[in-house]
Formats: structure tokens, C-alpha cells, sequence
């Protein structure tokens, strides 16, 4: 599992993704995360499957702990139809891609593809685990008939040591997922990789409220 955070490019085109009634924080940062299920007994009853899912992250929408910021999913990759059509009854933005994470002595390289092209890939520089533990939980909005709803995913992982992102490449620009490349030079705010993570998947999902049709401008 690789998860981090950045500053976009361009953040009127990320804002654009946030749907009327909900906030970006501040500098509309970009989460994502690209993951892989090794094998069947890891999961249980989805079986093995690869996902990159990427959003905005919200200001107000704080997780249970009152400080994690919740985010708006605006794109959900996943190998899996299972797992898309799990997903999509639950308002997520499924569609096809799939993802790898490969690791040679300290370099990470993960690749995000869709329709067999790469779509996105991060290189990071990585150690190893230690003793150290993340756990927490993370809030994801997504939309349903209307609804928005709010998923709580609890986790914990055990984060590699050190830890760096070098890049990030959005390589079609004109996939919808280019309005959240990267500023350049890149600006990382926060990240880690996890050889081994859990999580509930999802935790608890409820009505929030009606998000109006349109989006809107917010700064």
C-alpha cells in the first residue's frame, strides 16, 4: 500500500471535482493510494485485487478521532468487477484499471493502468519495517441517488523507514485524472508505505445529506 498526499497543479480544476455543499481544504490537496491484494486468503470474500483510488481532501469532514480530514473520491480504479460493483452500490466512482507495486532494493515504482496503458506512476525511495505501527481510520464521501454518503475505514499498517516520494507522473492528459497532477516542483505533504496493511472495507456508511446537481467555485 502506498498512500500520500500533494498540492496540484492546477487546484481550480481539482475544486471543479468537489460537488456544490461540500469544501477542499485549504490549497485543495489531492490524496491517493495504490494498493495490491497479493491472493484470495487476504481478503474475505472479494478475493485478490488492485486498486488506485484518488479524491480531495475536504475541510469539515474530519474523521472519528477529529483531526484525519475526510476526503471526496473522485476516481476509483480497480481490477476487480466484483469489487467495482461492490463499490459502486456504495456511490464510489468504480471503473476498470489496475495497479502494481514493485520494489527493487530501495525503489519503489507503482503503476496505475487503464484500458493496458500506464496511467499514473510514483517512484519512491523506501527502507524497511520496523516497530513502528499507523493505525487510525479515514472518512471517504461518495454520492448515491443523490445522497452523499460518509464511509469510515478503520486500518493499520506497518510503515517502511525511510520514506520518500521522488515523482509522480500523470501520463494521459486527457484522462479526467489530470486535473489532479502534481505542482511541479512536487509538494508532498504527507505519505507512507506499507508492505502489510489491514482495514475494514468499508466501515459504516451513512446519509449525510443531498449535494446539489452543479458544482461550484470555491477558494
Amino acid at each position: 500500500m502506498l498512500l500520500f498526499s500533494w498540492l496540484p497543479a492546477d487546484p481550480d480544476a481539482a475544486d471543479a471535482l468537489v460537488p456544490a455543499g461540500l469544501r477542499a481544504a485549504p490549497g485543495h490537496p489531492v490524496f491517493m493510494n495504490q494498493y495490491v491484494v497479493d491472493d484470495d486468503s487476504q481478503t474475505c470474500g472479494f478475493g485478490a485485487y488492485s486498486l488506485t483510488y484518488l479524491g480531495i481532501t475536504l475541510a469539515g469532514m474530519e474523521a472519528p478521532d477529529g483531526a484525519t480530514p475526510g476526503g471526496w473520491w473522485t476516481h476509483y480504479l480497480n481490477s476487480s468487477p466484483r469489487v467495482r460493483q461492490y463499490a459502486a452500490a456504495l456511490g464510489a466512482p468504480a471503473a476498470p484499471g489496475h495497479t502494481t507495486l514493485e520494489v527493487r532494493r530501495e525503489s519503489l515504482v507503482a503503476v496505475t493502468e487503464v484500458d493496458g496503458a500506464p496511467l499514473i506512476r510514483t517512484r519512491a525511495r523506501v527502507g524497511h519495517t520496523g516497530h513502528a505501527i499507523r493505525s487510525g481510520q479515514h472518512r471517504y464521501l461518495t454520492s448515491r441517488d443523490g445522497q452523499l454518503l460518509s464511509g469510515i475505514y478503520p486500518y493499520i499498517a506497518e510503515p517502511v523507514d525511510p520514506f520518500e516520494i521522488e515523482s509522480v507522473e500523470f501520463l494521459n492528459t486527457a484522462h479526467p485524472t489530470y486535473a489532479l497532477r502534481p505542482t511541479n516542483p512536487l509538494m508532498i505533504l504527507w505519505g507512507w508505505h506499507s508492505p502489510r496493511a489491514s482495514f475494514a472495507y468499508p466501515g459504516g456508511d451513512k446519509v449525510r445529506g443531498k449535494p446539489a446537481l452543479a458544482h461550484s467555485s470555491r477558494r
